[in-house]
Formats: C-alpha cells, sequence, structure tokens
C-alpha cells in the first residue's frame, strides 16, 4: 500500500507555535511501524513557518513575505533535524523534497521528481515533502500542502492520501459553532452541497480549512486516489485506518 499521509502545523504544534514533542514523536514511532509492515510512507509535512515563529520567539504568524520566507528557513532546519532524530532512533532514513508550484506543472521536473520518490522507496527511504516556502512566491506557490499532498498522491499513483487535521472528518456544519453537526463518514461523490461545507482557514499558523481539504478531494477522487480526513491528535489512529476500520472521512476515488 503506497500511502501519502499529510500532517497540518496545527497538529504539529501547541498554540504557541512551539513544536508538540509528544504528538511529533508518536507519530514517527507509528510512521516506521507502518513502514515495518510493509507500507511505502510518503509524508507532506507542514510546519515550517509555524516552527520558525516559535524559534524566533514571534507573537504570530508574519504577514510580509520576506518575513515568512526567512522564518520558514529557520522553521525547516528546526523541523527536518526533528524528523530525522525520531525516525533514526526507530531506524529508518529520511529524505527531504521541496517544491513549488512550478516544479509540479513543469513535465521534465514533475518526472524527475516522481522519479526520485520512487528511487527514494526502492532504497528504503522515507520522503518527507513541503513546499519550498523560502522562495516561493504568490505566482509560484502551491498556496497550501493539503492542495500539495493530493498533487503528489496523483503525481506517484498513490493508493490513498491521509490529511492528518485538527478535526475528525467532514461534518454537516462546523462542530466548533454548531453542536448538532454530524460527521459525515463517507463522500461517494463531490457535489455542489458537499462544497458549501468547505470554510476558510481554520487556524492561526496554518493555511488550510476544510475548503482546502476538499479542493484535495476533488484532485484525489477525480484521478483515482482514495482520500481520508482524520484527527490527527493521536497518531496512532493510523493504524485502524491501515486495518480497514472506518475513520475520519473518505471520499472514495471515482
Amino acid at each position: 500500500m503506497r500511502t501519502v499521509i499529510k500532517v497540518g502545523t496545527s497538529t504539529l504544534t501547541h498554540k504557541t507555535g512551539n513544536l508538540n514533542i509528544r504528538l511529533m514523536e508518536e507519530l514517527c514511532k507509528v510512521l516506521s511501524d507502518l513502514k515495518n509492515a510493509g507500507d511505502e510512507i510518503i509524508l507532506v509535512s507542514s510546519g515550517a513557518i509555524g516552527m520558525g515563529v516559535g524559534k524566533l520567539s514571534l507573537q504570530e504568524k508574519p504577514k510580509d513575505m520576506p518575513t515568512k520566507q526567512a522564518v520558514a528557513a529557520v522553521g525547516q532546519c528546526e523541523l527536518m533535524y526533528t524528523y530525522d532524530k525520531y525516525f533514526s532512533e526507530y531506524g529508518h532514513t529520511i529524505a527531504q523534497i521541496l517544491l513549488t508550484g512550478s516544479d509540479l506543472k513543469n513535465d521534465q521536473r514533475s518526472l524527475n521528481f516522481r522519479n526520485t520518490v520512487n528511487r527514494l522507496l526502492e532504497l528504503g527511504a522515507l520522503p518527507i515533502i513541503n513546499e519550498n516556502d523560502t522562495v516561493a512566491t504568490e505566482e509560484i506557490a502551491v498556496g497550501d500542502n493539503d492542495t500539495l499532498a493530493a498533487i503528489v498522491a496523483v503525481d506517484i499513483n498513490a493508493d490513498r492520501l491521509i490529511l492528518l487535521s485538527d478535526i475528525d472528518g467532514l461534518y454537516t456544519a462546523d462542530p466548533r459553532r454548531d453542536n448538532t453537526a454530524n460527521l459525515i463518514p463517507v463522500v461517494e461523490a463531490i457535489t455542489p452541497e458537499i462544497e458549501r461545507l468547505g470554510g476558510d482557514a481554520g487556524s492561526a499558523l496554518g493555511t488550510g480549512g476544510m475548503h482546502t481539504k476538499l479542493n484535495a478531494a476533488k484532485i484525489c477522487t477525480e484521478n483515482g486516489t482514495d482520500m481520508i480526513i482524520a484527527n490527527g491528535a493521536d497518531p496512532r489512529i493510523l493504524y485502524e485506518i491501515a486495518e480497514g476500520k472506518q475513520i475520519g472521512t473518505i471520499f472514495l476515488k471515482r
């Protein structure tokens, strides 16, 4: 099973912007175990800007592009250092791949990316992908890692994409504001009614919201890849997904 797993800033960090050490260590442990069981794991990880905010002791996510890129440069080092530390403890080698939208739109660079990922998997490495926030501007940015993860999943012919978020899945309404909201376990088609359930960005440190997740689901399902939204508060939920249990919301490929 080839699985792309995307983890968001709000999952990796505390509200302060500082790293959630216990969660990140548990995530690396679970992914290592799934890899030991024979799964091909590709991780799309947000968190560079969020961790840079914490590392530089800033009060909030910067708004101007030069500061965003500077903060991302600091945070990306911290992010990969931490991943390397934890995955090494469980006997796995990681590889960093940073992408921009133009990399994925260019046929030759997209092919190079696909070949690199396939070779890394053959060599037993675990690719960790993020948008190259230090150089990406509005013209070449993918914009959010939900969309990036969907494009990556389709590009490398993954069986499924799992978006680990700070919400259990897609609801009939915003559960943070409406206590009558119900979780939708299965989405067979992304209808206009389903699209209207999308919202704005849900975190001060992140860039994604349900709107970006529904966009990612459209990219995946229209290109033969299942997608799941699940709560990443306890990474052990990935075991249940691997066992075929109904977790979160699954968007079925066409």
